[in-house]
């Protein structure tokens, strides 16, 4: 029975071997493997079946568990199904008594054995002698109670000669046949595994753009490849099994074969680098090599990759050049695409101070000058954009804070996919070539004597003020001046003299004139002075040209000190005035010639205008001048007073006005003689005189009960309140005429606080402290600002005649009158009216809350006693 259960095993032991070598030739054919593999086993089967151990008819014993548990274990449900199935049919078709039994112990298996797959990948079970010895028992012993089923004669009989064998032999039996499959099993996966290196390698081998080499020992070419065969010395077929000698010039073989032998005699890989004639021509090639581990056709051999570095080579030949031609004269910077410096040569740390550390990662704005606006770089930056490149003339900062000029030229670096990566500059400092321009251009344009603009220089901007005149309609003045007896000075003391007091001619000219005006000496002692941006009307552009040239021609008088000695000398000025393009510059120089030696003709130490009309008004002006000054001296201006009132008609003071008590022309009013006297600076003389005159009527009132309560209201320029001395002057008067602070109010107009609002403020509060009031003079028709009102020590605001005129009836006007009463009223100030001539805007502006009035309604500007009078 034993004997009979062994050989029954190993027959489907062997038959399983079989199929196992059937199996190897359909690797990698998954699907069509299984199939085969299921067929196979269930042929096994079959065989097994039909050479069993039969003890009665139709009682048979055979391998079939271990055969299909097996092939589920290592197949899978699609093998196990097919072997089961084929196994089953058979069974069928066999018949007897064990038909059921029979065909439970074939699909028993089968589910066990997939049973045992899964448990083993869910990592439940291991596979080994003893999970296999587990498997075996368990599913013999489920074998041995299916035979239950039998009749009991028949199980008798089984368990009585067939029990024991059964075990004895099928248990260790299903342990080999699992061992010996998962031998198999495991060639198989090495297999697969060797050629998935294999093909890996092949992949890695192709796709390496390198030269793949194995040399042995004597240089022999045992394998060649490379995706480009070009790189190769000669065709891949006419190296193989040649010798670097046959190939190669001897001195580049011997040194292959040096190299070869230094990686033979070791383990670590060696690198070489060579050039040598290819089928594309001379290449240079970087190679790194390995010795193999086992020997090739019994000699040593190595592994080697060649790699082409030709464009490497190159580009570092390039970019050696490149350095070198970095770090040349010219400064050069290169940035990234953000303008943040990433490298700088020595030149242009020679150039800025700067060294390459300290800009590294800087923005190129720290070199900026500050000298170009906005708009400058704006086109810098979008020709960059445009072209790719921008080169000009640019004022940069060196470390010292020192501002220079430089020439420089910026480049934009692109990708290979035209996106922006760098900049690339150059600079090269101008400094000393703007200095020699300059230098040149300062001998063009400049009288080498005295430093100033030349003929030529005064024509090009006589020129641009003709444009500038038409442009904008301002006046414009030449005026031509020759020093007086000059060439006495020359004759008598030499050139060095007359050259000494020429230099001191053209500083003071310098001095005496406005910074836009410009002042050239055309030769000899002939000057030339250009006034721009005059005023619009031609009278009083006049009557500027005449003050500036007085003033000239009293400079010129003061004695001049050269070389220890005295000289004295005087000028005679030539005066053209022009607004527009009617006459050129040429025409105007010959006027203003022509009116210069119509001064020296006058009796010289004179100015004259070539418009005899212009002369005339300005003649008169200027003797209205002089009249302003006698007048001050005689105390020819007197004050006048006109009342101001309260809501009840009753007096509560007066403005003080100013009239001129003409000795010949009689009273005048204040449009004669307001304008001259601020045009020739006399105001503030004007001011102090009326405010004296002032303070001396409120000392007088103080001392009378009927008017002791009256205030005065007194103008002031802001000629005046800008002075420094002002204050001290204001209080020395309060102390000198004994008048009451308290009773003094200053009146300023709102424009003239626009100059320096801080000053403004400081002078009035030291002023209100001494007990002074302040009024805004015309309120609503200058720059009216909350911000400066809130600032200002005021105490009263005076609402402008223009908008009390149109009362009741206009409505704008009673709109602005609410407006400046509400304001006041929010600010705590008093509001006075001027210009009240009806009682019906008296009426208005009271419905509105105003409740101080000044105007005809209630007197017009009167003498002192008159004002007596009427009080």
């Amino acid at each position: 029975m034993f004997l009979d259960l062994v050989e029954n095993l190993t027959l489907l032991i062997a038959l399983c071997w079989l199929h196992a070598m059937i199996m190897r030739y359909l690797d990698g054919y998954e699907l069509p493997g299984k199939v085969c593999s299921g067929v196979l086993f269930g042929a096994v089967c079959v065989v097994g079946m039909m050479i069993p151990l039969e003890l009665a008819e139709g009682l048979i014993f055979d391998g079939r568990t271990v055969v299909l548990s097996m092939a589920a274990f290592f197949g899978g449900p699609l093998v196990a199904g097919i072997a089961g199935v084929m196994g089953g049919l058979f069974r069928l078709s066999l018949g007897g008594v064990g038909l059921v039994p029979g065909l439970l112990n074939v699909a028993m298996p089968v589910l066990m054995g997939l049973l045992f797959r899964y448990l083993h990948r869910q990592h439940r079970i291991p596979f080994n002698v003893l999970s296999l010895l587990v498997f075996s028992t368990l599913m013999h012993l489920l074998e041995v109670l299916i035979l239950a089923l039998l009749p009991a004669a028949n199980y008798a009989l089984f368990l009585e000669h067939a029990l024991v064998p059964l075990l004895v032999v099928l248990i260790p039996s299903a342990v080999l046949l699992g061992l010996l499959l998962e031998d198999v099993e495991k060639q198989r996966h090495a297999r697969d595994a060797l050629r998935q290196s294999e093909a890996y390698l092949q992949a890695v081998t192709d796709a390496v753009p390198d030269v793949f080499m194995v040399l042995d020992e004597q240089g022999t070419y045992l394998k060649v490849s490379t995706p480009q065969h070009e790189l190769l010395a000669a065709e891949q077929s006419k190296l193989l099994n040649r010798r670097l000698q046959d190939v190669l010039p001897k001195e580049q073989a011997d040194r292959f074969l040096e190299f070869i032998g230094r990686t033979l005699d070791t383990d670590q890989p060696l690198s070489i680098e060579y050039s040598m004639q290819t089928l594309a021509g001379i290449r240079t090639f970087e190679a790194r090599a390995r010795r193999l581990e086992v020997m090739v056709g019994g000699r040593r051999a190595v592994v080697l990759l060649a790699r082409d570095i030709s464009d490497r080579v190159a580009l570092e030949l390039d970019q050696r050049i490149a350095a070198i031609a970095f770090e040349s004269q010219q400064g050069m910077l290169v940035t990234d695409a953000q303008t943040r410096i990433i490298k700088a040569n020595r030149a242009f740390s020679a150039i800025t101070g700067y060294s390459e550390a300290e800009v590294l990662g800087q923005p190129t704005r720290i070199l900026g000058s500050g000298h170009q606006g906005a708009e400058f770089y704006q086109q810098m930056w979008k020709a960059l954009y445009e072209s790719g490149g921008w080169q000009g003339e640019i004022w940069n900062r060196r470390k010292s804070g020192e501002a220079f000029p430089e020439w420089l030229t910026i480049s934009a670096v692109h990708d290979a996919k035209g996106r922006l990566t760098n900049y690339v500059a150059s600079l090269t400092d101008i400094s000393e070539r703007k200095d020699a321009e300059e230098k040149i251009q300062h001998l063009a344009f400049y009288d080498p004597l005295t430093n100033l603009p030349n003929r030529r220089l005064m024509r090009q901007r006589l020129e641009q003020a003709l444009v500038v005149c038409r442009r904008e309609q301002h006046y414009a003045a030449l005026i031509f001046l020759d020093l007086d007896d000059f060439k006495n000075v020359n004759d008598l003391y030499g050139h060095q003299i007359g050259d000494g007091m020429l230099c001191q001619v053209a500083e003071r000219l310098r001095h005496a004139l406005r910074e836009r005006d410009t002042v050239a000496r055309f030769g000899g002692d002939e000057f030339v002075v250009l006034l721009e941006g005059l005023e619009v009307n031609a009278t009083e552009a006049a009557t500027q040209v005449e003050h500036i040239g007085r003033k000239l021609l009293q400079t010129l008088r003061e004695p001049y000190l050269i070389k220890d000695q005295v000289f004295s000398s005087s000028a005679s000025l030539g005066i053209v005035l022009f607004n527009d393009e009617q006459h050129t510059a040429d025409e105007l120089m010959q006027y203003a010639d022509l009116s210069m030696y119509s001064a020296k003709a006058a009796g010289k130490d004179m100015l004259s205008f070539y418009d005899p009309q212009m002369q005339a008004v300005v003649s008169m002006r200027l003797e209205l001048e002089e009249d302003i000054r006698r007048g001050l001296a005689q105390e020819e201006f007197v004050l006048y007073l006109q009342p101001q009132a309260d809501a009840s008609g009753n007096f509560e003071g007066a403005e003080a006005l100013v009239r001129w008590q003409h000795p010949s022309r009689g009273l005048l009013a204040p449009g004669v003689f307001i304008d001259i006297a601020e045009r020739s600076g006399l105001i503030e003389s004007l001011d102090l005189a009326i405010l004296r005159q002032g303070c001396e009527l409120l000392a007088r009132w103080a001392q009378q009960p009927q008017t002791a309560t009256l205030s005065l209201a007194v103008n002031i320029s802001a000629r005046l309140l800008y002075r420094d001395d002002f204050v001290c002057q204001v209080r020395e008067i309060l102390q000198q005429t004994g008048a009451s602070a308290l009773q003094l109010k200053l009146e300023i107009t709102e424009s003239l606080l626009l100059t320096d609002v801080d000053k403004a403020v400081s002078r009035m509060q030291l002023l209100r402290e001494m007990g002074v009031r302040f009024a805004i003079d015309d309120f609503g028709t200058g720059y009216s600002s909350m911000a400066y009102l809130q600032r200002l020590p005021l105490d009263q605001l005076k609402i402008d005649q223009s908008f009390v005129r149109g009362l009741p009836d206009d409505k704008g006007n009673i709109a602005i009158v609410r407006a400046i009463l509400s304001m006041a009223e929010g600010l705590e100030l008093e509001v006075i009216a001027e210009g009240v001539e009806h009682p019906a805007q008296q009426d208005i502006l009271r419905l509105h809350g105003c409740r101080h009035f000044q105007g005809y309604l209630f007197g017009k500007p009167m003498s002192v006693d008159a004002f007596l009078e009427l009080l």
